[in-house]
């Protein structure tokens, strides 16, 4: 079975996913932002394959979510009320990094 959410909502200061599978996942916001996989926050690598990582600021605003979107059937990306739009969050990233809840 592909992993795929079923229901995706902000819930307060987290993102909450239901995914197919019967599991749930709750994402805080900050956590969220600051683990973007875009190149401009999380770096990439040289030709050598060292990752360069940038100096990444932050402002009152980046960690609120302005809404988000799924990208084809394998990721969603999110908007920050920053502007900050270019994290495509692969599904299975996110159920990586998230705070699994059974509901089975």
């Amino acid at each position: 079975m592909r992993l795929e959410p079923t229901n995706v909502q902000q819930i307060g200061n987290e993102l909450a996913i239901r995914w197919n599978d019967g599991m749930e996942s709750y994402l805080d916001l900050q956590f969220l932002r600051r683990a973007c996989p875009c190149a401009a926050c999380g770096g990439e690598p040289d030709v050598l394959g060292n990752i360069i990582r940038p100096e990444v600021s932050y402002s009152d605003n980046s960690f609120d979510l302005a809404g988000f979107q799924i990208v084809g059937g394998y990721a969603l990306q999110p908007v920050w009320a920053d502007g900050h739009n270019t994290g495509i969050y692969s599904f299975q990233y996110l159920r990586r990094i998230s705070r699994p809840v059974t509901t089975k």
